[in-house]
């Protein structure tokens, strides 16, 4: 099996090496832009086909306008295409989906173009001694944290806010473990509590956004106030910008960890509920709330380290699961104020998550031979990761456990 893995590190740049990355940034989000006013214009003009072939005659026309863009690496251009390319593959997927808001491909500013690729490793980049060298770019400091497992494939330069990172894309070849499927788990993400597991598990999630809420008010009041082109609203922005990566780090650490445990906790398959979190962020009380959860975010990351593992993520039709009673299949109306289960036909009690969780593992395993969800017995357990997170008083995650 092909496993593809990313690779963060950070890269110390010079003053002239920073100039080189900063000044193809700008290069890079202008040659965008050019593409995509040039595709408009041609759309206006009664040419309605968006392909691969007409971006390139546009790049044509851009370079012999403006020679300064061939100081972009030849295939840095062509996966700036791509991008556009896939942004009009997406608006045209959403209005074909009847999305009312299809999302135009839109006009990038600086603030929203900040990574550059190296789709190849064929000389453009390479690394060696604890320094990165880049093509018309030069060399670097990398700090490289761990080993970089498989064959590098992608190199892309980022800036977030005063920093530079390199990420490389890799390909490694293994062999995936047999699992044979006997203790299969249903996973309820909520907001109340961020796992509620079908064993009687129950995983809060810290509320890192909410805990920064307060600075970064402050540092969008600022930034807000002062003038536009200026220093001092550059440095501004920078602060905001890393009030919100501390946030978002701190809330990716987290879901890691929590996949891990998850993984490694003797389950032999997970399943979710499909969730479709653009309708979901319609109910704009909650729209917040649901965006900090992260819920796809967790789901992305449990699917591939399960998959590594030789586990499946089986997602199922999230229709009625909190409203369904997991004992006898009656369906009630269940506010969300509601925090408790009360089958009014069978008099069942049970914390609605929970009850939810048991819907969902009976739904992707119903049928399947060693399941444990065939039938009216699948009472929650308390499982061996409970257990283990409770007893473990050094795991960061311990705190996050309800009794």
């Amino acid at each position: 099996m092909e496993l593809t893995r990313a690779y963060k590190f950070r890269i110390y740049p010079d003053a002239t090496r920073q100039e080189e990355i900063d000044e193809r940034l700008i290069l890079a989000q202008q040659f965008y832009n050019k593409i995509l006013e040039k595709s408009i214009a041609s759309y206006k003009n009664g040419k309605t086909k968006i392909s691969m072939a007409q971006f390139n005659r546009f790049v044509k026309e851009i370079i012999q306008e403006d020679k300064k863009y061939l100081k972009l690496y030849s295939q840095t251009r062509c996966e700036i295409e791509y991008r556009l390319l896939k942004a009009y593959s997406n608006f045209f997927r959403r209005i074909k989906e009847g999305n009312r808001k299809a999302g135009f491909p839109r006009f990038r500013s600086g603030d929203r173009y900040k990574s550059i690729t190296y789709p190849q490793d064929n000389g453009s980049f390479s690394v060696k001694k604890g320094r990165l060298r880049v093509s018309r770019i030069g060399t670097m400091p990398i700090e490289l944290h761990r080993k970089i497992e498989g064959a590098i494939k992608t190199l892309t330069i980022k800036r977030e806010g005063r920093n530079y990172y390199a990420v490389f894309t890799t390909i490694n070849e293994i062999k995936v473990p047999q699992v044979e499927n006997i203790n299969p788990v249903g996973i309820d993400l909520g907001l109340d509590s961020f796992v509620a597991m079908s064993d009687g598990t129950k995983i809060e999630k810290p509320k890192f956004m909410q805990q920064k809420r307060k600075k970064i008010a402050k540092w969008q009041r600022i930034v807000a106030r002062r003038k536009k082109g200026s220093k001092r609203r550059e440095s501004a922005k920078f602060r905001l910008q890393e009030e919100w990566k501390a946030a978002t780090n701190q809330s990716n650490d987290f879901m890691h960890k929590l996949s891990d445990k998850l993984v490694q906790g003797g389950f032999t398959s997970f399943a979710v509920e499909a969730l479709h979190v653009d309708n979901m962020l319609k109910n704009h009380r909650l729209s917040q709330s649901i965006q900090n959860a992260s819920w796809n975010r967790f789901i992305q990351m449990l699917s591939y380290k399960a998959e590594s593992a030789g586990m499946k993520v089986i997602k199922v039709d999230a229709m009625n699961t909190s409203k369904e009673c997991s004992n006898c299949g009656n369906i009630q109306d269940m506010p969300l104020s509601e925090r408790e289960y009360n089958c009014v036909r069978c008099g069942m009690r049970l914390d609605r998550d929970i009850n939810a969780s048991i819907n969902i593992l009976k739904r992707a395993t119903l049928g399947q031979r060693g399941s444990k969800a065939q039938g009216e017995g699948v009472r929650p357990q308390q499982g061996a990761v409970l257990e283990e997170l409770r007893t473990d008083k050094t795991h960061p995650l311990r705190d996050a456990v309800i009794a």
